[in-house]
């Protein structure tokens, strides 16, 4: 017999991607502290979140942002 976590488990596997992503947001946020600084910097991740997926925000690959940073400091 499956405890109730397995059963839960697999409902969420079954789950399409983008709702497993939100359950695990979910999820997350449960297990973090509710601080202010913890809301602000939530906030501030939502909107740049949101900014990147509306098309207000260019991506920069990795590489290229830490060789951008690199030269800053150099």
């Amino acid at each position: 017999m499956q405890s109730m976590t397995e059963d839960l488990q697999a409902q969420v596997l079954g789950l399409p991607a983008e709702d497993r992503a939100r359950m695990l947001e979910l999820l997350i946020a449960s297990l973090e502290p509710k601080t202010a600084a913890q809301q602000a910097w939530t906030e501030l991740a939502l909107k740049r979140r949101e900014d990147v997926r509306a098309g207000r925000t260019q991506l920069v690959p990795g590489d290229e942002a830490l060789a951008r940073v690199r030269a800053s400091l150099g």
